[in-house]
């Protein structure tokens, strides 16, 4: 099995990226500094530069990790894991949260149901810093089946301008550092579902021993926010000759997996090299791999494999960056070296 044959194309999702990246090049304004594709999308406050607060914003939504919620009746778990999502991929630039704001559609209201999603939502937003400022919610009949509904989430970070972190320094030698994941995060749920739920013919209440919980429990594991971990460092300087930042890139591992998220952050002429041995991969996705007899390229695509964020330093930096992040499970995973953008695995 894998991801495309549970409903899920990664490189149509990538094409319609590459086609619609021309019409958003269309609608720019002066303070426009990045383009479609990145984690998040860059604005200058004052494009003249006087004021140097750029604002950094994302929007994504939770996945089909909102079908198992509606088998385990369970739904103060997935607001947060939206906020945690939203809050990581503006915190690759590194952003601060300043506000988010959320949209739920649903086929019949259920107040009890909409209540606990946005418990889950204020809940994000107080561990992370940031307002819940407003939102939708939007009553569909006919359009969403009789307990389901679809979330969405809006998040508005800055930076200054002199602190956006971008990747451009990263060169051969460097090293990547990454920090553990708490489970799937968000990404990869159609082909998780398919195999524990139709393959292995589990139910949300199934008890496995390899995961020591539910299948419920295991497929619902929030998803971590790394600004706890990370916000200490975004103004660290790098200890190396010359300075400059500690962290010179940040790459949050999500649909797509190592292979395809962390070459968003690697300039021209810098690959990946990344050990599969350095970390220990979590159960969970041991237990979907020969579930489903997923291929070893197609779980490190679909999946995060234990690593949710990889964070980018000159070999100089890896003491002061791992004694920094050690409670967060940081370890060497791979270095940077000559190439074209992209990941190459040492197995």
């Amino acid at each position: 099995m894998d991801y495309r044959s549970s409903g899920v194309d990664i490189d149509a999702g990538h094409d319609v990226v590459r086609r619609i990246r021309a019409l958003a090049r269309e609608t720019r304004t002066p303070g426009v500094l990045s383009d479609l594709g990145s984690f998040g999308g860059l604005f200058a406050i004052d494009p003249s530069g006087r004021d140097d607060t750029v604002l950094v914003a994302s929007a994504d939504g939770v996945g089909t990790k909102l079908k198992v919620a509606f088998l385990a009746r369970r739904h103060d778990t997935v607001g947060e894991d939206l906020v945690n999502h939203c809050v990581n991929d503006i915190l690759v630039q590194g952003a601060t949260p300043l506000f988010f704001l959320d949209y739920l559609a649903t086929g019949r209201l259920a107040p009890e149901v909409a209540v606990a999603v946005v418990e889950g939502i204020a809940r994000g937003c107080r561990a992370n810093g940031c307002a819940l400022l407003g939102g939708e919610t939007a009553e569909m009949p006919g359009f969403y089946a009789d307990g389901e509904y679809d979330l969405a989430g809006f998040i508005v970070g800055r930076v200054a301008r002199s602190a956006v972190i971008d990747g451009r320094a990263i060169a051969p030698g460097d090293v990547f550092v990454g920090l553990s994941s708490s489970g799937l995060h968000t990404n990869g749920y159609s082909l998780a579902r398919k195999i524990a739920f139709e393959t292995l013919g589990c139910s949300v209440d199934t008890f496995v021993d390899e995961l020591g919980t539910t299948v419920g429990e295991a497929l619902l594991a929030p998803h971590r926010s790394y600004l706890p971990a990370l916000r200490p460092l975004l103004e660290r300087r790098s200890s190396a000759p010359g300075g400059g930042p500690l962290l010179k890139g940040l790459a949050h591992v999500t649909g797509g997996g190592i292979t395809d998220n962390l070459p968003r952050i690697l300039p021209p002429g810098v690959g990946a090299r990344i050990d599969t041995r350095a970390w220990q991969v979590p159960p969970i996705f041991k237990w979907l791999g020969a579930g489903g007899h997923v291929p070893h390229d197609d779980m490190y695509r679909t999946f995060n494999m234990g690593i949710g964020m990889i964070a980018a330093c000159t070999a100089a930096d890896v003491p002061v960056l791992l004694g920094a992040l050690e409670a967060d499970g940081a370890r060497v995973i791979g270095e940077a070296e000559a190439g074209e953008p992209g990941v190459g695995y040492v197995r």
